[in-house]
């Protein structure tokens, strides 16, 4: 990304962002409420217009490389009374293969099958969406971004409001996908698990804070800066303990 800037109304929610995220590695952005993570995200998807600044994918510009990209968004964006089935949503990911009108092959019916095993779903596969938990919805969106099988997938929030045992079941898909090759950048809330999920950290407050290496990028200082007082300081102390940064 380079001069991503994107306005609601008069007041920038993100303002010139230069942004580089690796391949084959798993990305996180993070910051506080209001600092514009999703929006970054969408705009560089193009969900929502882009004021100024260009988006490029591998290379090539994002309109070029959509077939290349999944995309998971907030569960509370999504309208789940819709009627569809669990098979219904993953095999919506299926669409650029064969088109909105087109009909399902019995192979590709076996392999959402095996996109809802991935995710610990299959049994779920005739449930009405609806009717599921919020991890269990989390997990069918999941699965049909691997329906995809994209090289890059793209997360906005995919740990909100789902239980323990989903967080890790989505934590273990995304890092088996990175051992494939793909790239993985989500939006991230919780600072205590970024060292054990993430190799890459964007951290945000409308503009770019810092970026980097978790090692290097996840420090008090720019958790600092990019949070100010609202992290208490107790509480970044033993981010940076456990992390050993200063």
């Amino acid at each position: 990304m380079r001069g991503v800037t994107v306005s609601y109304g008069e007041k920038p929610a993100i303002f010139s962002i230069d942004a580089d995220f690796p391949a084959r590695s798993m990305s996180a952005i993070i910051g506080p409420n209001g600092a514009g993570k999703s929006t970054l995200l969408k705009a560089a998807l193009g969900v929502i217009p882009r004021l100024s600044g260009e988006v490029r994918v591998f290379g090539q510009p994002m309109e070029a490389a959509r077939a290349r990209i999944a995309y998971v968004p907030q569960r509370a964006s999504v309208d789940w009374d819709f009627p569809t089935t669990v098979m219904d949503v993953v095999q919506m990911g299926f669409y650029r293969k064969v088109g909105l009108l087109g009909r399902l092959s019995g192979r590709l019916e076996k392999q959402a099958l095996a996109c809802l095993e991935r995710v610990g779903m299959a049994d779920f596969a005739h449930r009405q969406i609806g009717q599921l938990s919020g991890g269990q919805q989390q997990r069918v969106f999941l699965a049909r971004a691997l329906a995809q099988e994209a090289d890059l997938y793209l997360l906005d929030e995919p740990f909100a409001g789902v239980d323990a045992a989903t967080e890790r079941a989505i934590i273990e898909v995304l890092k088996l996908l990175k051992a494939e090759g793909r790239a993985v950048v989500a939006v991230h809330h919780d600072l205590s698990t970024v060292r054990d999920y993430f190799d890459h950290v964007f951290l945000i407050n409308v503009r770019r804070i810092a970026e980097g290496p978790v090692e290097t990028a996840f420090t008090t200082a720019n958790l600092q800066a990019a949070y100010g007082g609202r992290l208490a300081a107790t509480h970044l102390d033993e981010l940076s303990m456990a992390s050993g940064a200063p």
